[in-house]
């Protein structure tokens, strides 16, 4: 009798687990990792959807295009969260994403209309260092110094891509020249930004590309204001996160219902001090003191995704030949 009791009970549980869908959902590490969004996210979702969240943290933003070309329409993916503004074009001309049509009362520095990608954050990038390091406020004056950087490679991270679309939209001609000059300075290349940033922590560079909104976590998180990110005359370059559904969708009425539940005031206000980015719609809670914004708008670079697109080939190119050694 125990044993048909057993029986019935693990069969019951197999059906309960079989009828609960599955939302994958691939993402980059760091937004999957303990200290990252992912698990209050995780949680806070599954409250109200009856499924089961899972991520799959894949490298870096670039990186996850990557993963999901190579799988094209065998992907299990149902949403890609992480990409930018930088890969959008790149992403729609592979047709496998599908518009999801949410919207949202943005409050980013500029208008968005796209109906297929989501923006869930935004920030500026910045080399961060430590303050009582070295402060070049301009590439020139980085690539004079002493400073040894730490940043990520274009090819599989959207830090290290938006970095290079930041020297182009900067000096334009004048880029190759930058790179050249800046070559003397750079450490390594790491893959993504969490080994850049890990990097740093332990003293093996004076600066990482990172975000204007990196000092924050350790004012908040670790009572810390050791660390500052530098503004720079040429401007600094801004970087839109966004998530979007894929066309062969497993479960796209899912997908749909946690790219909304992404622009929600719940999962928005979750973002800042997980994240560290600035949200893409206003919090009902006012952001920290800490997220004090160091860039002026006159001072905001950005390329149309045509823009990054037309522009990242050629870009790519002088970046590997001033770094060829």
């Amino acid at each position: 009798m125990k044993h048909l009791v057993l029986a019935t009970g693990c069969l019951l549980a197999s059906q309960a687990a079989a009828q609960t869908p599955v939302l994958n959902v691939y993402t980059y590490d760091s937004f999957d990792s303990d200290w990252g969004p992912g698990p209050q996210i995780e949680q806070a979702f599954e409250a109200q959807c009856a499924c089961d969240l899972v991520f799959t943290p894949a490298g870096d933003g670039a990186a996850l295009l990557s993963k999901l070309r190579l799988e094209g329409a065998r992907s299990k993916a149902d949403v890609v969260l992480g990409l930018d503004t930088a890969l959008m074009a790149q992403a729609r001309a592979t047709g496998l994403f599908a518009p999801a049509q949410v919207s949202a009362d943005y409050a980013l520095p500029l208008a968005w209309t796209d109906d297929t990608f989501v923006p869930f954050d935004w920030g500026y990038f910045a080399f961060v260092g430590n303050a009582d390091g070295p402060k070049p406020h301009s590439f020139r004056e980085l690539a004079a110094s002493d400073a040894k950087i730490v940043i990520e490679d274009p090819r599989s991270s959207t830090p290290g891509l938006g970095l290079l679309l930041w020297v182009q939209k900067a000096y334009g001609d004048e880029a190759p020249e930058i790179w050249k000059a800046l070559s003397d300075n750079i450490v390594t290349v790491t893959p993504g930004w969490s080994e850049a940033y890990g990097m740093f922590l332990e003293g093996e560079a004076d600066l990482v590309l990172s975000y204007t909104t990196s000092p924050a976590y350790h004012v908040i998180a670790e009572d810390d204001d050791s660390k500052v990110a530098l503004p720079f005359e040429e401007g600094n370059y801004m970087q839109v996160e966004v998530a979007a559904m894929t066309a062969h969708a497993p479960q796209p009425d899912l997908a749909r219902q946690f790219l909304a539940f992404l622009v929600s005031d719940k999962a928005q206000s979750i973002l800042p001090e997980t994240n560290w980015m600035y949200p893409a719609v206003k919090p009902a809670t006012p952001l920290p003191a800490a997220f004090d914004q160091i860039v002026p708008a006159d001072k905001a670079l950005l390329m149309s995704p045509e823009e990054a697109e037309a522009a990242r080939a050629p870009a790519l190119d002088a970046w590997r030949s001033a770094l060829a050694r």
